[in-house]
């Protein structure tokens, strides 16, 4: 862009003038000017060309043309401490105040106008120097500054503020992590001396990269201060345990998932959680039913489901209660999102953090013996045989007779002490031959209990298997299918929209049936598809069941809820809650953060399983191999719920389904969830 300057149609010789010279003004002298191409003779005692467009909008004092060249070294010094004297003392964030507002745009004139009644050429440059140096503030457009509004100055003093700390972590940072990592390679304590600040910044940016969640501005930062170090996916987890900030076996995946571990998370809450505790004890009304019985384990405290059974001439009459915490729930509200955003919640080796405040899913709305709950209640009316016959649910208040457990409910049930229980086994069993008889896939396999002692570097691991409870076991998978499938039934019957757990596929008939042998349930499951969210009533190929809408855990899983919602507020006043539309663009929401959430789940006791084996990998395991399709076999151990990708030329020649080995391991790693193969012994 051509730059213009106000000086008229020349600069005569002997004016001491201004240019930009490397981002700063450059103070000269004019020694000649010819048709407005000057030469010139700088500060620093060098001749230069320059055109006149080029210089300052200030310009002065005029001296003699015939001046030496000590003469105007000397007068161009003089200046410049001047102008520096005069600059020192200028106040430009007090000049901005007093002309933010009043115009967009002013000469420089116009500015030393606010502060000087008549300003002489010292004054003008000092100044004009001084706003230049603000461009935070300010913009220079020859002959014109243009002044920034308070919004601009705000983002660029931000935007300056995070370029001077990323300047100082960036050169903090990489001498810290070469040094991390040079610890951890030498099983050294590093010895880090940073002003805390910095350090606190550093250990932010190692925090964030770990949870993936850095913004912009810090990506960059750890951009720069990485250079030079490996690229490996856990990098910043290691250096952060190497210096402490994070505890070694950090759960990164919680990180990840953004999902705040515990409960303290709901302290934010507390007036909405005290609002939703008024609310119930003002509406909290007599029980109409006294006498259900809930089976879970013994150190289950959020306890959702309970029931009663019946005759019901020769077939039966199945009465299931849920716990209802959407009776008093505000939907959209901060407490909602902060749950919605939780989405289930999570059973882990660490132990449990509920979706729900706690004192909401263990406390006011579990479903605890003796207390009064809210409830949804729902009638099943079933056939000889378990055919379903008609659904009728409705809200009532509830008040638990018992809560039992597994164990004490199996021993019941094989002693035949308590007739209620027998019964509920005989309807559980019918159900399960009608699910067979329709396909259904069911797989059961040995579960693993993985138990901790101690935390941090100090933390062991045991694994053992869970003692089945086949009988109790059986009562509750069957009665919690049939209360998810009949009320999605009732649902479709009545218009309702809810959202469905559908898989819908054809499965061969060898799909069907039990399958507890490791071999037979790989090949089952490799028939199956993931089922998918979504508001239409289909099919679940596995369960062999015609729809399937999750509702029996409100308390652990955000679909649950919506769903009692959904099924609640329609039988209140006739119209759910939310329309298909509005569930269909909740879905969307929902998946990535179920997909998030269950990642955690998923992994996070796989990794001290690989812990456990890691302190044993060279002990031999029990493995049965489950798929020899392919250049790489599978072996499963059973007794930890872990499959094995080996070689087959580590197995032997004559490989089959089903066959069993011996097996130690060459390498595990946890963090990576790598796991190689050492040995392989055939039984």
């Amino acid at each position: 862009m051509a730059k213009t300057t106000a000086f008229g149609p020349s600069i005569r010789p002997g004016t001491v003038v201004e240019f930009m010279h490397g981002d700063q003004p450059q103070l000269a002298w004019v020694l000649e000017d010819s048709s407005g191409k000057l030469r010139l003779l700088t500060i620093n005692k060098r001749e230069t060309k320059l055109p006149a467009a080029r210089l300052l909008p200030w310009t002065g004092p005029v001296l003699s043309a015939d001046a030496s060249r000590q003469d105007i070294q000397n007068e161009l010094n003089e200046r410049q401490e001047a102008r520096g004297e005069i600059q020192a003392g200028l106040d430009v964030m007090e000049l901005w105040e007093l002309a933010q507002g009043e115009v967009e745009s002013a000469p420089l004139d116009w500015f030393a106008g606010l502060l000087w009644e008549d300003p002489d050429a010292d004054r003008l440059a000092a100044l004009g120097r001084a706003m230049l140096q603000a461009k935070t503030h300010f913009k220079f457009r020859p002959p014109l500054f243009d002044i920034y509004p308070a919004d601009k100055v705000e983002a660029r003093l931000q935007q300056q503020a995070e370029e001077k700390e990323r300047e100082a972590i960036t050169s903090a940072g990489q001498t810290l992590l070469q040094d991390l990592w040079s610890a951890y390679n030498q099983g050294r304590k590093p010895r880090p001396d940073l002003a805390p600040e910095l350090a606190e910044g550093l250990a932010r940016i190692l925090r964030r990269q770990v949870a993936q969640t850095l913004d912009e501005n810090e990506r960059k930062i750890w951009t720069a201060i990485s250079k030079g170090l490996p690229d490996l996916p856990h990098l910043a987890l290691v250096l952060a345990q190497t210096w402490g900030v994070l505890p070694a076996h950090h759960n990164y995946h919680l990180d990840e998932a953004e999902y705040a571990w515990g409960d303290e998370w709901s302290q934010s809450f507390n007036n909405e959680i005290n609002e939703i505790e008024e609310a119930f004890s003002n509406q909290a009304e007599e029980p109409e039913l006294e006498d259900l019985v809930s089976i879970d384990a013994a150190t289950t405290r959020d306890i959702d489901d309970a029931f009663r059974i019946e005759r019901d001439g020769k077939g039966f009459k199945l009465t299931i209660a849920l716990a209802r915490p959407d009776a008093h729930w505000t939907f959209g509200s901060s407490l909602d999102r902060a749950v919605q955003h939780r989405v289930s919640s999570l059973y882990l080796p660490e132990g449990t953090s509920h979706m729900m405040p706690e004192r909401f899913g263990t406390g006011l709305y579990s479903l605890m013996a003796g207390e009064t709950r809210p409830a949804l209640v729902t009638d099943f009316h079933l056939g000889p045989d378990g055919a379903l016959d008609r659904v009728e649910p409705r809200t009532a208040w509830v008040r638990i007779r018992e809560n039992t457990t597994y164990e004490a409910a199996d021993a019941a049930i094989a002693a035949r002490t308590d007739e209620s229980l027998v019964l509920a086994h005989d309807l559980a069993t019918r159900l399960l031959e009608r699910r067979l008889a329709s396909g259904a896939c069911v797989i059961r396999r040995p579960e693993p209990v993985v138990t901790l002692e101690g935390e941090g570097a100090q933390a062991s691991v045991e694994v053992s298997v869970k003692t089945p409870c086949p009988l109790s076991e059986l009562v509750i998978s069957e009665f919690m299918i049939l209360a998810n499938s009949g009320l999605a039934l009732w649902a479709r019957d009545h218009e309702v929209p809810l959202l469905h757990r559908t898989q819908d596929i054809a499965l061969p008939p060898e799909a069907a049936g039990i399958f507890s042998e490791p071999a037979e349930i790989m090949r089952s499951v490799k028939l199956l598809l993931p089922p998918t969210l979504e508001t239409n009533p289909r099919r679940h190929a596995a369960l062999a069941v015609p729809a399937y809408a999750p509702i029996t855990s409100p308390l652990r899983r955000y679909t649950d809820l919506i769903n009692m919602s959904q099924v609640c507020t329609f039988l209140t006043n006739g119209t759910p809650r939310l329309d298909k539309d509005e569930l269909d663009q909740l879905i969307i929401h929902l998946n990535m953060r179920v997909q998030a959430v269950g990642a955690v789940q998923r992994f996070r006791p796989r990794y001290w399983k690989l812990v456990y084996l890691a302190k044993r990998r060279r002990e031999f395991q029990p493995a049965v191999l489950v798929d020899e399709a392919g250049p790489m076999a599978t072996l499963s151990m059973p007794h930890l719920q872990i499959n094995v990708r080996a070689p087959k030329k580590l197995l032997g020649d004559k490989l089959y389904p089903g066959q069993r080995f011996q097996i130690n391991f060459s390498r595990i790693d946890p963090l990576t969830n790598e796991i190689r193969l050492g040995e392989a012994l055939e039984e």
